[in-house]
């Protein structure tokens, strides 16, 4: 059986959607076996898939084919998760790592829904 990258990466979870793993793929934040990995690529049994997900990098090693959504029970059955455990970082290296927030100018006063982008991307409640 033969299954696409993608997909298989929407059925094990690691991302929501199959269009979220085809454009990680595209920014090449997926290899396989050492590899930079395209969407399209079939997968086999055994075959080590690094996922990047900001400044942790996911290690999956393929043990089932499927390419249909599974119940999330189930989802875990189809990898052996190898990753290290995810780093914590402290609220100001998180925020040194985000990009700045810009506004253009001219745009005059936030609106509530700039401000509340603007919190959220701080940190704040």
């Amino acid at each position: 059986m033969d299954v696409r990258l993608d997909k298989w990466l929407q059925v094990a979870r690691a991302f929501k959607t199959r269009s979220q793993a085809t454009h990680a793929c595209s920014l090449g934040r997926v290899r396989v076996n050492g590899q930079p990995a395209k969407a399209h690529r079939h997968l086999a049994l055994e075959d080590r898939v690094e996922v990047e997900v900001g400044d942790w990098t996911r290690v999956l090693v393929v043990k089932e084919l499927h390419d249909k959504p599974l119940p999330k029970a189930e989802a875990a059955r189809v990898f052996e998760d190898l990753s290290p455990p995810r780093p914590n970082l402290d609220p100001i290296e998180r925020l040194m790592r985000a990009p700045p927030i810009r506004r253009e100018r001219g745009l005059g006063r936030p609106t509530k829904r700039d401000r509340r982008e603007l919190d959220k991307a701080l940190g704040e409640s």
